[in-house]
């Protein structure tokens, strides 16, 4: 897996080449596993090869197993709390001889925070961690009870550790680790932003690996449109995205004309702070009122907002085709193999951005992969999926402690593995700008730098 798309700052949407079955950032097995029934032949190859315990925050050490032998049914439960929604799901597929091999959704569960959105006007760390705090055993227990299976029989727990909201993340974390101690279960430690790439394979059964990936689910377009939305008064409950969506439909695109971002910049990185900047001053020339909800203002004052959301969305996706058509050729060069380009992330759930890179898509001779809406947003499933897709190549944690104690300064010791910066893949020379440098500190190795790492280890 390699990225396409340096990254000029954290907020930098990420175009990604997915080479291989996504490996996990650490690659480790078992030395004592006294496990779960369901498990005794997935674990055994793994066992057999097994040196050293490895703890689920320590450096990675390699060990691959690539095949099940009999058919077997993995059944994960994953976890997702990296923002402002609380995600269980339960998927399953059966493993054997064959290593591609399809998966079917048990149950999906999300609990939304959308009223806070709309009352602290986007996310608040502290908030959404109390929120998630309050429903996650529910949200989890709900997504059992719709599969109808119970914690024994689960084969794994997958959960988010980053990127996002480091307090955020420990919510699920927790719960991940004290379901897996409680329950002897292996735990497999997902990034987000990977688990939105892969999700794909799980509702497209043709898509097979090397293929290109544009995610549009951080907060670089993304708050571009919570922002827009926020400042033209419309319903947050939606979130930015759908609420600018709908009343773009209602407004000329082209009758402000907002410049398209970087446009001199001749490589693969985006940047929505300039546009922003432009729809923010629109806004204010047309002494739009945002304490005025979009349903209480005049026809007149409605045009004025329809406009400004139309050209902004026009714009928004005017860069993405920019980069996008750079990256796919670019790509080319690289994989000639490469059929599809998967879109995922939040974002990729708004058709006018699907139909706009179609178009762009059908032109390079590729095909378009875009999972549904709902595995678009943040959900458990892709975090399940994901989860599956590494576990049954042998990359897993084992179970933590059954009774791991619940204080800070557990928590401060073992650190929960939490990596809420953390890059997916490593940039490359013809799509890095010189011209921005990305902030480092407390910045987690790429998942890809960890992997390459991990490879080079093995006997």
């Amino acid at each position: 897996m390699a990225s396409l798309l340096s990254s000029s700052s954290s907020t930098i949407s990420r175009l990604t080449l997915l080479r291989k079955p996504s490996l996990h950032y650490s690659i480790k097995t078992l030395q004592k596993f006294h496990g779960h029934r369901k498990l005794s032949k997935l674990i055994l190859p793994f066992l057999r090869a097994s040196t050293n315990y490895v703890p689920f925050s320590s450096r990675p050490k390699a060990q691959t197993a690539n095949s099940f032998g009999q058919d077997e049914e993995l059944v994960v439960l994953g976890i997702e709390t990296s923002c402002d929604d609380t995600a269980a799901a339960v998927v399953s597929v059966v493993c054997g001889e064959q290593v591609r091999s399809s998966g079917e959704i048990l149950s999906q569960v999300v609990s939304s925070q959308a009223e806070l959105l709309v009352q602290y006007g986007g996310v608040a760390p502290k908030m959404a961690e109390e929120a998630h705090s309050l429903v996650i055993d529910q949200v989890v227990q709900e997504a059992l009870d719709k599969a109808n299976v119970t914690e024994e029989d689960l084969s794994a727990v997958a959960v988010t550790i980053g990127p996002g909201l480091s307090l955020c993340l420990r919510v699920g974390v927790r719960k991940a680790r004290k379901l897996a101690g409680a329950y002897a279960l292996p735990i497999v430690g997902i990034h987000h932003m990977e688990a939105h790439a892969l999700v794909a394979r799980l509702v497209e059964k043709q898509l097979q690996f090397p293929f290109m990936a544009l995610l549009v689910s951080d907060d670089a377009i993304g708050e571009a449109y919570d922002k827009t939305a926020k400042w033209l008064g419309l319903d947050m409950r939606k979130s930015g995205g759908p609420a600018v969506e709908e009343l773009a439909r209602e407004g000329d695109e082209n009758s402000i004309g907002f410049k398209v971002p970087m446009k001199q910049h001749k490589d693969c990185n985006f940047s929505y702070a300039g546009l922003k900047t432009q729809a923010s001053l629109a806004i204010e020339s047309k002494n739009i009122d945002a304490s005025i909800p979009i349903a209480s203002a005049s026809s007149e004052d409605r045009r004025a907002r329809a406009d400004i959301a139309a050209s902004f969305q026009r714009v928004a996706v005017l860069h993405l085709e920019d980069k996008c058509e750079r990256a796919i050729e670019w790509a080319l060069k690289i994989e000639p193999c490469i059929k599809y380009l998967v879109v995922s992330g939040g974002v990729a759930s708004n058709q006018y951005v699907r139909s706009r890179l179609n178009k762009i898509v059908e032109k390079k001779g590729l095909q378009l992969v875009c999972p549904p809406p709902s595995l678009c947003t943040d959900n458990g499933v892709m975090i399940a999926w994901t989860g599956i897709e590494h576990f049954r190549m042998g990359r897993y944690d084992p179970p933590p402690a059954a009774c791991e104690p619940e204080d800070a300064l557990f928590e401060l010791m073992n650190q929960l593995d939490l990596r809420p910066r953390w890059p997916l893949g490593e940039e490359y020379a013809e799509g890095k700008s010189e011209a921005r440098s990305l902030k480092t500190a407390r910045l987690h190795p790429s998942l890809t730098s960890l992997i390459q790492a991990s490879i080079q280890q093995q006997p």
